[in-house]
């Protein structure tokens, strides 16, 4: 199935300045996030943001914080609950990125499937203290029947073809 800006929400979860020091390639991750956020933004896509224990683990980093319409805090892994009372509950595909791979990302694109939605996760925007960790999560979302894409993926996915008002300003973004 293809990704459709009319019916995708992003969901940015835990950009949070207590893990990002130690996430392997953090500001890396941080970047590419950004632009990830930045053309939804120019597509017109939802993007909520998720914050673990923030009271503990700080807020997002500003440059996501600040691409987010929401930002939900959760103490659970597992955001997929907290979502529903989001405007993801809108649209029924959800493009995942963030931290942890093996952690908070993988439940919540577990239970946001779980619940029905299309779950989407984006794999060059999410992150983990180790590869192999990293690398064990993508595998079992694969297996669970979640759909492993890129950021460039999402990005032409959205856009349907070069003709798209926005596809200059989408394709500055990528370069």
């Amino acid at each position: 199935m293809m990704m459709d800006a009319k019916n995708a929400s992003l969901v940015m979860i835990d950009y949070q300045p207590r893990l990002l020091p130690a996430i392997r390639h953090g500001q890396k991750l941080v970047a590419r996030s950004v632009t990830l956020g930045r053309i939804a933004a120019l597509l017109g896509v939802p993007v909520i943001g998720t914050e673990q224990s923030p009271d503990k683990l700080g807020e997002n980093v500003p440059s996501i914080r600040r691409l987010c319409a929401e930002t939900v805090a959760k103490r659970r892994f597992d955001a997929s609950e907290a979502l529903r009372a989001t405007a993801l509950a809108e649209r029924r595909q959800v493009v995942l990125c963030g931290c942890e791979a093996h952690v908070c990302v993988l439940q919540t694109a577990l239970g946001l499937h779980a619940l029905g939605f299309q779950v989407f996760v984006v794999e060059d925007a999410v992150g983990a203290r180790r590869q192999g960790d990293k690398s064990a999560a993508l595998a079992r979302l694969s297996q669970a029947g979640v759909t492993l894409v890129t950021l460039e993926m999402v990005a032409f996915e959205w856009l349907r073809d070069a003709d798209h008002p926005r596809f200059r300003e989408v394709q500055a973004l990528i370069k």
